[in-house]
């Protein structure tokens, strides 16, 4: 049963004052970067206040966090354009259709997700490849506002061949943009570093609108963004044809990977750091909801950001009341503020995006995974580089494919030990090797899996090599299946392979710490009866008793 806007209550008039002001807050900082968020999605700028409009409404009333802020996202925007920039011209018509378009397809990925519990494909994007995937953006993203910055015009969509243009036409930079831009990109870092909480990027907006239209900045060679068509967005069915619609099927599929994995990450931090329950399912419903609503209003995909969320916890926001006092300040923004917009300078929006990307390079977090795991540094460095060498969609779906990989290489080729004896009777693994043995004529062997169809001949394989090059003649092969919680079809048809293999050379195989599932498992398989009920233990200790005769 759904609770509408179950995030925003209970209502009281000290929490309804702080929110208010928290949403006020947050459409200061957010307004500016969510209009430089266009520059990266490609969509024309009032665009980017129509997704904290309708979105952020959508969400609180279907939602259970009560921090999450969804709105326009810069991972989302770069695959948004990626998957786009060659079916339309950016910011025409079409191209707005189309991006409605993905928004409505990921709104139905979404509420699939919802109906089925696929929620746990968030899982599957490990932290390894999401962090070269945005810093990989983060790249595309800043080298792609460097034109805008410089005031060339750069003609390319590939990251790389924007770099050689770039290289070009330095010659034919535009003075007035470049200071411009600097002074944009040296006042936000500066205010960031001495004084983060004022939202000097919407001072810097209206700052660069003012002078633009005092000391008139077009006359002068700086490009403006031109006349903006002002009120509320007209609701309407985004319309393409058939074929495209399958043409923007894995944009949108990119689009959905990327938010339920930064949403879900986002919201389960914010709930647990304040001690609150979280529904996933009704978060998943609410996504969904957001970005039907940025569908039919005329806007691209929205996800939840974990900057704008961290702005409302600052701002002293608790739920989702602050993002409905946001989306009101958007809709006066719109009804009557939209005019001065047409003096802004195309520079400040792309100054301000260029900051955005480079707060995505995490360098700190590639440093930690190089650090502690050099090969997790190859596929997040490989996965940074596949995003700015080939694109943003192709980043995402090989960041998922390889997380995928590296759990399967996990499983197949599982951790294996044998267990030794110490002086002092405690038990010990050492390096499943031939020659090893835990005691003359018995070997403890450890698999750190479960069997299934790919790792089952590794499994056989270990156990003859340990039989067969073991110092004495093995009577007896342990399995601790501790770590092994189930064992397929496939697997099971080897593992009754290797029993009757055992047994013809006169090894008895015994099992202990069998866990409950895989018990379960092995009776359906009928196994239990092929290695006898009596050599199931639940304890070491016991098959050992039991072999010594004890």
């Amino acid at each position: 049963m759904l609770k509408l806007f179950r995030s925003i209550r209970p209502l009281t008039r000290s929490n309804v004052f702080r929110n208010a002001f928290a949403g006020v807050t947050l459409a200061a900082m957010n307004i500016p970067q969510a209009l430089g968020y266009t520059k990266i999605a490609g969509m024309p700028v009032i665009t980017g206040l129509y997704t904290l409009l309708l979105p952020l409404i959508a969400f609180a009333g279907f939602c259970s966090s009560r921090f999450l802020v969804v709105a326009a996202d810069s991972a989302t925007a770069a695959i948004l354009a990626g998957g786009l920039i060659h079916l339309a011209t950016a910011e025409s018509a079409h191209y707005v259709a189309l991006a409605g378009a993905v928004a409505l397809l990921t709104a139905g990925f979404l509420i699939l997700a919802r109906i089925f519990g696929l929620g746990f494909i968030a899982d599957f994007l490990s932290r390894t490849v999401l962090v070269g995937f945005l810093t990989g953006v983060g790249f595309q993203v800043g080298i792609a506002m460097l034109g805008q910055m410089l005031g060339l015009d750069i003609q390319s969509h590939k990251t790389l061949q924007q770099l050689v243009e770039l290289a070009r036409n330095l010659p034919h930079i535009h003075l007035w943009t470049v200071y411009i831009s600097c002074a944009v990109v040296v006042m936000i870092l500066l205010f960031r570093r001495f004084a983060p909480r004022i939202p000097v990027p919407l001072f810097v907006v209206i700052g660069a609108i003012v002078m633009s239209y005092a000391l008139n900045f077009s006359g002068h060679g700086v490009t403006v963004v031109g006349p903006v068509s002002g009120g509320l967005p007209q609701i309407r069915f985004p319309l393409v044809t058939f074929r495209e619609w399958m043409t923007i099927f894995p944009v949108s599929f990119s689009c959905f990977i990327m938010i339920i994995t930064q949403s879900a990450a986002t919201a389960r931090a914010y709930a647990s750091r304040h001690h609150q329950s979280l529904d996933e399912n009704a978060d998943l419903t609410g996504l969904s909801a957001a970005n039907a609503a940025a569908a039919f209003s005329g806007t691209f995909v929205v996800n939840g950001s974990p900057t704008q969320t961290a702005m409302v916890e600052r701002s002293g926001g608790s739920s989702q009341l602050a993002q409905l006092s946001t989306a009101i300040v958007v809709g006066l923004v719109l009804l009557f503020l939209t005019e001065p917009l047409q003096y802004l300078p195309r520079c400040v929006l792309g100054s301000i995006v260029f900051i955005i990307a480079i707060g995505l390079l995490d360098f700190r977090g590639l440093d930690d995974i190089r650090k502690e795991s050099f090969g997790e540094f190859h596929l997040a460095v490989g996965t940074a580089a596949v995003v700015v060498a080939v694109g943003v969609e192709q980043g995402i779906l090989l960041a998922m494919g390889v997380s995928l990989l590296r759990h399967v290489h996990h499983s197949y080729k599982a951790h294996t030990a044998i267990l030794v004896e110490s002086e002092n009777g405690q038990w010990r693994s050492t390096k499943a090797s031939p020659g090893s043995e835990s005691a003359p004529g018995i070997i403890v062997f450890q698999f750190g899996a479960d069997l299934f169809y790919a790792n089952a001949a590794h499994f056989t394989e270990k156990v003859q090599l340990l039989i067969k090059g073991a110092p004495t003649k093995v009577m007896w092969l342990i399995v601790d299946a501790g770590a092994i919680t189930s064992i397929d079809y496939s697997a099971s048809r080897a593992f009754q392979e290797l029993l009757e293999e055992l047994k013809a050379n006169g090894v008895t195989l015994i099992m202990v710490h069998v866990p409950e599932s895989l018990k379960k498992d092995l009776h359906r398989h009928r196994l239990v009866s092929a290695i006898g009920v009596d050599h199931m233990y639940d304890t070491l200790r016991e098959a050992l008793a039991m072999i010594h005769g004890k």
